[in-house]
């Protein structure tokens, strides 16, 4: 593969992590890729994402804690930044 799209993906992985949590760490860059690779094999090809599951009951528990980790965090950013909204006069 190509290095420089490896780096731009890497890029936008980081921006799109920053986005959603409001920082970006490797441990939470790594985790926000495997939330968007388990979402999307689980909305393109939902058989396989269910045999994984039954495959690896582990990690679909751990998956889980993966994605409400992201999702509370993800929250908790969104409610911040509401709160540091301007209030329109």
């Amino acid at each position: 593969m190509d290095e420089k799209l490896s780096g731009q993906m890497d890029a936008l992985v980081e921006k799109y992590t920053e986005l959603m949590l409001g920082e970006s760490n490797p441990e939470d860059k790594k985790k926000v890729e495997m939330w968007i690779l388990y979402t999307y094999i689980s909305k393109s090809m939902p058989q396989l994402a269910r045999h994984w599951n039954s495959e690896f009951p582990d990690g679909k528990k751990e998956m889980i804690a993966v994605i409400q980790e992201i999702k509370a965090l993800n929250d908790e950013l969104r409610k911040t930044n509401t709160g540091q909204q301007k209030e329109p006069e």
